[in-house]
């Protein structure tokens, strides 16, 4: 077990002549198991579970598509010479970023057209999308990509990590800093946070969506400060601009909808009646 655990590969399994990789089997999963979340918690708050099933066959391409063009945008010099590549995904890059805004575009003109409440619908499929984001991460460590600087193997065995981790963050003759980990991880706490806000009745309507944007910008924030395959703007890392930018607009937008707009609470059972807030 110890000897499988410690040679890790990509691939899970091959079929004929394609290979399919762990990377494509997490996410996959992770995208069931937000679906899950999210119809369970639309049925409490009287959003009919199609309606989530409906917008996975708009959100996943469009998401997926924004994600692409996202890093492609920050590495155009790079595509620009060989166009042809863009559609190379199997090659890697693809950006959260740009998944998360295209999904959100996505999302604000589903609910239009579909005359849901787009805040009410954000909350719902928020903590899903969390979890997805979570084990996601853990493709990239499959990949042995989205890793940090140069460490030594005393720093990964002081961080109490199993070894097949360690033994997966010797990359290019070197240990890394597992920042995959240190994402994923802080991500989890944010989300068991943002559960028990939520249970204890704390959160606005809409707040479970920015929260979840509040704690992504900061805990982006630092772990972009430390790996090694950031997109650059000149010589600012893109995630990490973002990141800041994010935090501040969203403390704005929180501080504007609970002195003005003030919505309704976000609490168990709550749904919604027409007319409706957007």
């Amino acid at each position: 077990m110890i000897n499988f655990l410690q040679s890790l590969s990509p691939v899970a399994f091959n079929l004929g002549p394609f290979s399919v990789r762990w990377y494509g089997i997490i996410i996959m999963t992770g995208v069931i198991v937000a679906v899950l979340m999210a119809t369970s918690e639309a049925k409490k708050r009287q959003i009919m579970p199609d309606d989530i099933i409906d917008l996975l066959f708009f959100i996943l391409p469009i998401g997926f598509i924004g994600a692409r063009l996202y890093y492609v945008a920050f590495q155009w010099p790079e595509y620009a010479q060989d166009p042809a590549k863009i559609f190379m995904i199997w090659q890697g890059g693809i950006a959260i970023y740009g998944g998360l805004i295209a999904g959100l575009i996505t999302l604000i003109v589903y609910t239009y057209y579909r005359h849901l409440p787009t805040w009410l619908l954000l909350d719902v499929i928020t903590p899903g999308v969390m979890l997805a984001q979570i084990m996601g991460r853990w493709g990239n460590f499959m990949n042995q990509e989205a890793y940090g600087a140069v460490t030594s193997l005393d720093f990964l065995k002081g961080l109490h990590l199993p070894d097949f981790i360690i033994q997966q963050m010797f990359i290019d003759g070197a240990y890394r800093q597992p920042t995959f980990l240190y994402e994923s991880f802080f991500n989890l706490i944010g989300l068991i946070l943002i559960l028990v806000l939520r249970h204890k009745h704390v959160f606005k309507q809409g707040e479970v969506a920015l929260s979840y944007v509040l704690w992504y910008s900061i805990v982006r924030f630092f772990v972009e400060g430390m790996r090694t395959d950031s997109l650059l703007l000149g010589s600012i890392r893109v995630s990490q601009a973002l990141s800041a930018i994010l935090f501040v607009v969203v403390v704005g937008i929180m501080i504007y909808r609970r002195k003005v707009v003030k919505p309704k609470e976000y609490i168990e059972g709550s749904g919604f009646k027409f007319p409706y807030e957007r």
